[in-house]
């Protein structure tokens, strides 16, 4: 029996796939393409978990003296055999990350990135051994080996000083890589020293990138794309390539060849229109592309189990506050706009190529808007519907797990503003408890009429209801004494919602349907008949609930209907 390859779940770095068998999928005609069309400078900037440090350890491999170079023995860059001879294991490599430079403070931050650059220094130590450095060179680089960073200075000049080392040591100009560059500002800004991180980072790459003759050429990755006068004062010959742009689109995620290859291989062709539904919909330049971070863990889960469900692997592993940020300042233009997306709709905007964080605090309501709609294109929350015309961009959630996110903060937000209205609340959970089912069709209307709703397009009927379930059960779960089941949690067999007080003896079951085109009345009777014949209420009888009170509530837009029935100890009401 063939024993199939590892999949690489948190793997960043290159040769551990070689040496420890893991399933790569071949992005090593980036290197190719790199080359020949590269900038003294190039920024490229994706969204979190596509594939960008990967990357960048993939470059360091391949350019770095010493190399092992049967790393790329059948993969598409070893086609290339002019490209191979020139570049491979021929250029010092300076590589650092900075996503781990954060702290409370700045201090801390600063802390960091000192300790980052002499980690790095450290790769260079032997050095100190170089007959082409002179002692006062040994002196400079012992003081980077040793972390001593007391004056700004030396943080300020130290990758421009390893860059200096390393062309005397070698006579040959130095591949600068550097990986999340904007992660500490994304921190900083979150800390309050926002400020001072721009200032540590525009110091720092202007040492090494700035008329710096010991450097062939850079690489830096990041998420978004900082302005050039707040970060990249004075760098010419500056390329940057977005998620906007044809170059390298395919290398930062993958296409629908790659992953249906990837399913294959595991045998697992079947869950290819799963995985294309819940995974699938970027559009990078002319490339449409799955989140690979995704696609690799999903498929780790099916092959431990075929029938195993999608998850939302990509939001358990970035933040989700910018969603959030946008719903809490939601104007009633906003709103709108929402509700059109998570109907599967597009909104047009015209985005800011360039960012900076202080734009997000800006009194200007437009401006800060705008920022916020930028920042979710570029992170990933909504990507183009085609190509942008005349700068206005037409944006849609991707897929499925994004839409989940919009829903769940949509949820969250909804929430935290309708229970804050204690006596309204209170008045809705004490309906559904005692069965006045008009007065939960009231105050449900109301709660509505306050949200965001779905409109009646061509997004799937049961992604509808989910979005109105949704909505339900994060009023009921407010009422912390209630026990509540969802058939989200517990699979099939289970109804929409079913509660149980078990103090009272009461049980609920409540069946959500989408009214399409205001059918109230149909949704409803389909909602009631499906409790019955599925015998939802069966499992509270088992409980010991005596009272259960059954509910089908059919929504449409902002408005819903609902429909009764009751059991006393088994006698129908």
């Amino acid at each position: 029996m063939e024993i199939k390859k590892k999949l690489p779940i948190g793997v960043e770095f290159f040769e551990h796939f070689r040496r420890d068998n893991f399933y790569y999928v071949d992005k090593t005609g980036f290197i190719r393409d790199l080359v020949n069309t590269r900038g003294s400078v190039n920024l490229i900037t994706r969204p979190r978990r596509f594939g960008k440090s990967l990357n960048m350890d993939m470059l360091k491999s391949f350019f770095k003296i010493g190399t092992d170079t049967t790393l790329f023995d059948g993969m598409e860059i070893s086609k290339e055999r002019d490209v191979c001879e020139q570049y491979m294991g021929k250029y010092p490599v300076v590589s650092i990350s900075l996503k781990d430079v954060e702290g409370t403070n700045f201090q801390i931050a600063y802390d960091m990135l000192g300790a980052v650059v002499s980690e790095e220094a450290g790769h260079f130590e032997f050095l100190l051994e170089s007959h082409k450095l002179s002692q006062n060179d040994k002196k400079k680089l012992l003081r980077l080996l040793e972390g001593d960073f007391e004056k700004e200075a030396y943080l300020y000049n130290s990758l421009r000083l390893l860059t200096e080392l390393l062309f005397k040591h070698y006579g040959i100009p130095v591949i600068v890589l550097i990986d999340e560059y904007d992660v500490p500002l994304d921190k900083a800004y979150q800390d309050g020293f926002y400020g001072e991180m721009v200032r540590l980072i525009r110091s720092l790459f202007s040492q090494v990138f700035k008329t710096n003759p010991n450097i062939y050429f850079a690489v830096i990755t990041g998420c978004l794309r900082i302005a050039r006068e707040s970060i990249f004062t004075g760098l010419n010959n500056f390329k940057v390539r977005t998620i906007s742009d044809i170059d390298f689109a395919e290398y930062f995620g993958f296409t629908d060849r790659e992953v249906m290859e990837m399913l294959s291989y595991y045998g697992l062709e079947d869950s290819f229109e799963q995985i294309k539904e819940w995974y699938d919909g970027y559009h990078f330049g002319n490339v449409d592309v799955y989140c690979p971070w995704d696609v690799i863990n999903q498929c780790d889960k099916l092959r431990a189990w075929k029938e195993a469900p999608m998850e939302a692997h990509w939001e358990n592993s970035s933040s989700n506050a910018i969603v959030q940020d946008i719903l809490s300042s939601a104007t009633e233009t906003t709103k709108s706009q929402m509700e059109a997306l998570i109907s599967g709709e597009a909104v047009e905007k015209r985005l800011i190529p360039e960012l900076t964080y202080t734009d997000l605090g800006s009194e200007d309501e437009e401006v800060r808007q705008t920022y916020l709609w930028s920042v979710l294109f570029a992170t990933g929350y909504l990507t183009d519907a085609g190509k942008p015309q005349n700068g206005v961009h037409r944006l849609v959630i991707p897929n499925r797990e994004v839409l989940k996110i919009f829903e769940k903060r949509i949820h969250s937000w909804f929430k935290m503003r309708i229970t804050s209205d204690t006596d309204r609340w209170k008045q809705f959970c004490g309906a559904v408890k005692s069965g006045d089912y008009m007065k939960v069709e009231s105050l449900f209307n109301e709660f509505m009429a306050e949200s965001i709703s779905v409109r009646d397009t061509y997004v799937k009927k049961e992604m509808k209801e989910n979005f109105y379930h949704g909505m339900l059960l994060g009023l009921l779960r407010a009422e912390g004494s209630w026990i509540i089941k969802s058939n989200v949690e517990s699979g099939i067999g289970y109804t929409d919602i079913r509660l149980e007080i078990p103090r009272e003896k009461t049980g609920c079951i409540i069946e959500v349907k989408y009214a399409e085109n205001g059918r109230y009345d149909r949704e409803c009777e389909e909602a009631m008949k499906q409790i019955e014949e599925n015998g939802y209420a069966e499992t509270l009888t088992e409980d010991g609930m005596q009272t259960i009170h059954k509910y089908g509530i059919a929504c449409y837009k902002k408005s819903c209907r609902v429909s009764y029935q009751a059991e006393q100890k088994g006698a129908l009401l």
